[in-house]
């Protein structure tokens, strides 16, 4: 008897693997990629004036459909909030979850969710109106504050508060423009997310310089997108996909002169086996030798997309920082294209 539970066991779990290894068909026989998004945050994902879907997440969508079906605008966006994102990527809504979402242990193994990388360095933050007085977070005592239900932000301000012996009163909210609503109405004394988010918010403001980002980063938020476990082939697309706009801006490949490198071999080999002159790169992971070449044109490399939505001549005005190259004292690192 133990023998045929332990088999039928087993047999439900092949059943399962093989049911979530055909992303790749799913998403080819569809001509579409679904991709979870956030549902508004300005530089990150949220429809422009004409309702088209932009920024530095939605662009990880454009680069994966191109590279797999070829054409950068079959994307399916479909906005998720904190609490239904995770439950939305395991029950096949959909293929992809880009949506500033950190990469954490209980997230990698409990959730059974494979992250592809991480494509944002960021941390957690305070956002205080000026009027309050407020130069450290250490001066939150008794405050109210706008929080994320479903979030890492939730666990880290509650670890912040008791390292620090001072208590505060959470003002529940669902997504960032209910934290915007309510901080704007004075619901809250303190706004609190990812940092970036909090520059993103803030960016939305009738007077932006009447509110202030505080100096503590209390987390480290690794934030990349995300796929459903037990279809490794699929994992190795998205995680290839994201690691080969990072390694363009690293060999100075870009949107502009990506088709004229890729017309012919280069003098660098790593360049010829990223845009499949040299090599058959695509083949191992299912897709032609040009799948690096059309997200490349379609996005930009990583540093294109970054400066396009986020960076210091656009209104949110973010240094690269950490998400800077690893040549340049940053943290993005890309492994070989060998």
């Amino acid at each position: 008897m133990k023998r045929s539970v332990v088999l039928g066991t087993l047999a439900l779990a092949g059943l399962a693997g093989a049911a979530q290894a055909a992303t790749l068909d799913d998403v080819k026989a569809r001509d579409a990629l679904n991709c979870g998004v956030n549902p508004g945050l300005t530089g990150f994902a949220a429809p422009n004036a004409e309702g088209v879907w932009e920024g530095f997440d939605v662009d990880v969508c454009r680069a994966v459909a191109a590279a797999v079906l070829g054409d950068a605008t079959k994307v399916n966006y479909v906005p998720l909030s904190g609490e239904t994102r995770f439950t939305a990527l395991a029950a096949g809504e959909v293929d992809l979850l880009a949506r500033n979402s950190t990469w954490t242990f209980s997230r990698d193994t409990d959730l059974n969710l494979d992250f592809a990388g991480v494509n944002y360095y960021d941390g957690q933050g305070f956002l205080v109106p000026s009027a309050l007085g407020v130069t450290s977070a250490t001066e939150l005592d008794g405050a109210t504050v706008c929080i994320q239900t479903g979030t890492t932000t939730e666990l880290n301000l509650a670890d912040f508060f008791r390292v620090n012996n001072i208590s505060y009163t959470p003002v529940p909210i669902a997504n960032d423009a209910e934290g915007r609503q309510q901080y704007l109405a004075g619901a809250c004394d303190t706004y609190t997310t990812d940092a970036s988010g909090l520059a993103s918010v803030r960016t939305t403001f009738e007077n932006p310089e009447e509110h202030v980002i505080l100096p503590e980063i209390i987390s480290k938020e690794p934030l990349g997108p995300a796929v459903r476990h037990g279809d490794n082939d699929w994992a190795d697309i998205a995680r290839w996909t994201l690691n080969a706009l990072i390694v363009a801006e690293e060999l100075g490949v870009t949107s502009a002169n990506v088709a004229e490198m890729a017309a012919a071999p280069t003098e660098n080999p790593e360049i010829n086996r990223l845009l499949g002159t040299e090599g058959e790169m695509g083949a191992m992971i299912g897709l032609d030798n040009q799948w690096a070449v059309r997200a490349i044109e379609a996005t930009g490399n990583y540093g294109e997309i970054f400066e396009r939505h986020l960076g210091e001549s656009t209104p949110i005005g973010l240094a690269r920082g950490l998400n800077a190259q690893w040549t340049n004292g940053g943290l993005l690192y890309a492994p070989p294209f060998r």
